[in-house]
């Protein structure tokens, strides 16, 4: 374990500040992809017609002014990103962005516990953080504070009523269909963006490997790095396209891991061959995509840096990550206060994670403390000046691309045509991996039953097979769901079919007959389930992992 400063980005003190500009200016001209035509020449003199369009502003540009009139304490308060809890008063919140002159927060709690559970909720807590940001930083000033969650949908999800809800990652490496996924989540990206969000924590770019990893589960695409990229890039699209940042995470990858990384330091053992290989397959799609984040992983990857954590790593932020991979915008940190983070004081690792590379510090663990820290290291110069000021250009660059949209009303969540986009994808998802792959695989009548807590899901299964004409009750063909946290001593021994509704590895010790993999335990997954229950349409989707002794698919052709 390291116990001096890291000392990797003075090494690069030449490169960051003017090549990582001019690199983020290059890349905000190529996005604008905006020309100006010369006036006609044909015109009469003293009669010209103006016939040119004015390039919108560069975002990179807009954020060099206002770095350069930024005090120390708005240049520290930018990297800054604590948790605001949506149980909390909308003023309460805005004095915490005055006090500290944030630059970001991240939303947590669960939307429908707090304060009416709803999308105007969310807004207005966002809004009066957004208004109390606008109140510091020169002219032209700081603009649309960075307000984050974590809607990764599954089991990764802030809100799971009064907006579209999509099905898990999962689900969509079993459908493999880019384009659904691209199209559900620009509708799901609308929506967070009428919430006030304007930064998701998602896609998730992790790739499963062998043994399970239960860590990750659902949260990833599967084990088929191919698939995971085509996945992830659609994913950056279609939230971008909306108005959303999209971050990649956990770099460089928390799939071959089975140590959760809030409660320990999880050890990549992996080749750099194999990391090239497998691991950074997705992130390299994420980036060419055009992500406008990638989260830093708290990750002890052998091949690269042993025993040091990703996210305090100059050789995986810098040298694989900015220079080999050739990311330009925003690096967060994983949360500060998980428990490979702790192993230094706050403001101690909040200089070391920001002079490693990241740009954002996610949730440290005493904010004041992380402040004083990294003022403290200005002072000291254990904080290059120049690496925080390439920091917050990154930040206020991200910040200046976002300001570009407008937030719809906070009305428009809930949509029928984000809920069409989600039920194909849904649709699409449904898997056989055991059964019948023709006809109805039940009868007229079923008895659904659930470990505790699947209730919702039996009702919303119910419901659905009703439709076509099937009655559920006390008696008939037993269906069995299990959900995310279900194991073997969960499953039914009278089921005639088992419904894995999280990861499908439960399903090879399963008895049933007929065994299904929906992925997720959304409403409109339901509803897939019960069209291809009652023969009314094909389960045309493909496990993304191996669940032994079984295929990918009994019916995909």
């Amino acid at each position: 374990m390291r116990t001096d400063p890291p000392v990797h980005w003075a090494a690069h003190a030449r490169r960051p500040v003017v090549v990582a500009t001019v690199a983020i200016v290059a890349a905000v001209a190529m996005l604008a992809g905006c020309t100006s035509s010369p006036p006609s020449l044909n015109a009469p003199e003293g009669d010209v017609t103006e016939t040119t369009t004015p390039s919108p502003p560069d975002p990179a540009e807009l954020a060099a002014e206002v770095v350069g009139r930024l005090s120390d304490e708005e240049l520290v308060g930018q990297v800054l990103m604590p948790s605001v809890s949506l149980a909390s008063d909308p003023e309460d919140a805005a004095a915490l962005v005055r006090e500290y002159r944030l630059g970001g927060v991240v939303v947590m709690g669960n939307v429908e516990q707090q304060r009416g559970g709803s999308a105007t909720h969310v807004r207005a807590l966002t809004d009066a953080m957004r208004e109390a940001a606008a109140e510091f930083g020169a002219e032209p000033g700081i603009p649309n504070l960075l307000t984050a969650t974590d809607q990764e949908y599954g089991w990764v999800t802030r809100s799971t009523s009064g907006m579209v809800q999509l099905p898990s990652a999962m689900a969509f490496g079993a459908a493999a269909r880019p384009d659904l996924t691209e199209a559900a989540w620009r509708g799901a990206g609308g929506e967070l963006l009428a919430a006030g969000i304007n930064v998701d924590f998602a896609p998730d770019a992790d790739v499963l490997g062998p043994p399970n990893n239960y860590v990750i589960g659902s949260r990833s695409y599967g084990s088929d790095p191919a698939v995971a990229a085509e996945q992830v890039a659609a994913a950056v699209r279609g939230l971008q396209s909306a108005g959303v940042a999209a971050t990649i995470k956990h770099f460089p990858g928390h799939g071959k891991t089975s140590v959760n990384s809030h409660v320990a330091l999880p050890v990549l053992s992996q080749s750099r061959e194999e990391l090239e290989r497998h691991d950074l397959f997705p992130f390299r799609a994420g980036i060419d995509a055009g992500a406008w984040l990638v989260m830093s992983g708290h990750l002890d990857v052998r091949a690269l840096d042993r025993g040091v954590p990703a996210s305090f790593s100059s050789d995986v932020l810098i040298d694989l990550l900015r220079d080999e991979l050739g990311f330009t915008g925003v690096v967060v940190s994983d949360a500060l206060n998980m428990e490979p983070a702790r192993r230094w004081p706050p403001g101690e690792a909040a200089v070391r994670a920001l002079v490693a590379g990241n740009d954002l510090l996610l949730m440290p663990p005493n904010l004041a403390a992380a402040r004083k820290g990294l003022l403290d290291g200005l002072a000291d110069g254990s904080l290059p000046r120049e690496r925080l000021r390439e920091a917050v250009l990154r930040v206020l660059t991200l910040k200046f691309r976002l300001a570009a949209f407008d937030a719809p009303d906070p009305s428009r969540v809930d949509l029928p045509e984000n809920w069409e986009a989600a039920r194909a994808v849904a649709a699409a998802a449904v898997t056989v991996l055991a059964g019948s792959c023709s006809g109805p695989l039940v009868g007229d009548r079923v008895r659904i039953t659930t470990s505790a807590g699947r209730s919702q899901q039996a009702s919303w299964l119910a419901e659905a097979l009703a439709a076509h004409g099937i009655t559920a009750g006390a008696d008939g063909d037993v269906v069995h769901l299990v959900g995310y946290g279900d194991g073997s001593s969960d499953l039914s021994a009278r089921a005639a079919v088992t419904v894995a509704m999280d990861t499908p590895y439960v399903l090879a010790s399963a008895r049933s007959p007929v065994r299904i993999a929906t992925y997720s335990s959304t409403e409109v997954a339901m509803q897939a389930l019960a069209d291809v229950l009652a023969g009314a349409a094909p389960a045309p989707g493909r496990s993304p992992v191996a669940v032994n002794g079984l295929p990918d698919s009994a019916c995909a052709g």
